[in-house]
C-alpha cells in the first residue's frame, strides 16, 4: 500500500477519534462540572477559587466581591509580580476586568484559605 494511501488512512481515523474524544469529554464537562485546567494560569486561578476567600478589614470598604470573583474566573496571573516560592502562603498577582474596569489584586495562597491582600483599580 502506498505511503499516501497509509497516511490518508490514518489522518481520517484520527479525526473521527478527536470528534469522538471532543464529544464525550463536552458532555462529561457539563454534566459533572469537571473543569480542565492544565496551563499554569488556568491552575492557579483555579487553587485560589477552590478555597474561602477572605478579605482583609483595612480593604473592606474598597472592595467588591462580585468584581474579584469575577478576575479569579477570567483573570491573568502576573507571574513575573508573583511569589511562587514564599513561606507560608504564595502571593499571587492577578489581573483582570469587571465592569469595564481593569483591577490588579494580590492574593496570598494560604492552604486553608486565600485571602485577598491587595486591591488595586488602574
Amino acid at each position: 500500500m502506498p505511503f499516501l494511501k497509509r497516511l490518508g488512512y490514518f489522518l481520517m481515523g484520527l479525526s473521527i477519534g478527536l470528534i469522538f474524544l471532543t464529544f464525550f469529554l463536552k458532555k462529561k464537562s457539563d454534566e459533572t462540572g469537571v473543569e480542565f485546567c492544565y496551563l499554569p494560569n488556568c491552575r492557579v486561578l483555579k487553587e485560589l477559587r477552590s478555597k474561602p476567600l477572605v478579605i482583609d478589614d483595612s480593604l473592606q470598604p474598597f472592595s467588591d466581591s462580585l468584581a474579584i470573583r469575577a478576575v479569579l474566573e477570567d483573570g491573568d496571573v502576573l507571574f513575573r509580580k508573583s511569589d511562587t516560592e514564599a513561606k507560608p502562603c504564595k502571593i499571587y498577582v492577578v489581573r483582570g476586568q469587571s465592569n469595564q474596569e481593569e483591577l490588579e489584586l494580590t492574593f496570598l495562597n494560604c492552604e486553608s484559605e486565600t485571602r485577598l491582600k491587595d486591591y488595586i483599580k488602574l
